[in-house]
């Protein structure tokens, strides 16, 4: 396994990292077993980073780490969780809520401190909220020795750009702009750069678009990039290659990706994207995948309030 470091926080993270959200039965009902194990199995292939959240599961996916973790050393891996979503439509970026939610997450984590706390899905708050309460909540639990280190997290990438100049922050997440089908992220590495926020990029499947079963009724993407992800999925079955491989050798092969978290709940999974990001990839393939997708290149969906969208021009 690779280690790349996540700008400021001095982190050396291995290059695939693991998102817990499968372990909160996301995506599907989960054996709490199965997912203990693949903790573990994370952690045998050489993954040292771990990312959960209260709102995955409804605290389940925390609590059910927290049981994964239980005897692993606490200097042996990193670790973040979030604060401020809590459902669907359940938010809550005020400073007494955070640091409420920190300490309900280091219980069910059964650790006293997490490296990273992100802000989760800020394009859901009132920006002033994130200003004036969320950020400086995070620096007093700095301050405080809870957390290492403070970030945020959400889907469009203008949010960054607006965001980042006017708030201090360590690291950032963000999802589904560095992947085979959209590799916008990469014009916002100039300003994380010059700032040194580090960051994770997840979901290198674009939250199932990526794949030949179909992408689940929810995913807000349009038909035609639905559609087009389907046939370059089923283009690299057609090769006897799971596109799931590509995808995770693709997102992990950029030196300017410091990590990209990937989740699942199955120990063998765990153990081949593992082994994948350590493979060379097939250039042909990915030519011939890339060229399918070029019609969709870059193209996302909305996410946060309408406000917010509104003024980001969204």
């Amino acid at each position: 396994m690779k280690y790349r470091t996540l700008g400021k926080t001095g982190l050396e993270v291995s290059v695939l990292s693991f998102g817990a959200s499968s372990l909160g039965s996301v995506f599907r009902d989960t054996d709490e077993g199965d997912s203990i194990r693949t903790v573990h199995e994370a952690l045998s292939a050489g993954i040292n980073y771990i990312d959960v959240s209260p709102y995955y599961g409804m605290t389940k996916a925390e609590t059910v780490l927290g049981k994964a973790m239980k005897n692993i050393p606490r200097d042996t891996f990193y670790l973040s969780t979030k604060a401020g979503r809590y459902g669907l439509d359940d938010f809550d970026f005020s400073s007494k809520r955070i640091a409420a939610s920190l300490e309900e997450s280091l219980r069910r984590l059964n650790t006293d401190y997490v490296d990273i706390l992100f802000l989760h899905d800020v394009e859901f708050a009132e920006p002033g909220v994130i200003y004036e309460e969320a950020i400086p909540a995070l620096h007093r639990l700095k301050e405080q020795g809870k957390i290492r280190h403070a970030g945020i997290c959400g889907l469009p990438l203008d949010l960054f750009r607006h965001m980042l100049p006017d708030i201090e922050v360590d690291a950032i997440i963000s999802y589904c702009h560095y992947s085979l089908n959209d590799t916008s992220l990469l014009e916002l590495l100039p300003e994380l750069e010059r700032q040194r926020v580090g960051l994770v990029n997840a979901s290198p499947l674009s939250m199932g678009l990526l794949g030949t079963r179909g992408t689940p009724q929810w995913h807000p993407a349009s038909a035609e990039v639905k559609a087009a992800c389907r046939r370059a999925a089923e283009h690299c079955a057609s090769k006897g290659v799971d596109i799931a491989r590509l995808a995770v050798q693709f997102s992990t092969s950029n030196e300017q990706i410091p990590t990209t978290l990937v989740s699942t709940a199955n120990p063998e999974n765990i153990r081949k994207n593992a082994s994948w990001a350590e493979e060379p990839t097939d250039p042909e393939l990915l030519e011939e995948v890339l060229d399918i997708l070029a019609p969709i290149r870059d193209k996302t969906w909305v996410s946060g309030i309408p406000a917010y969208n509104q003024n980001l021009n969204l």
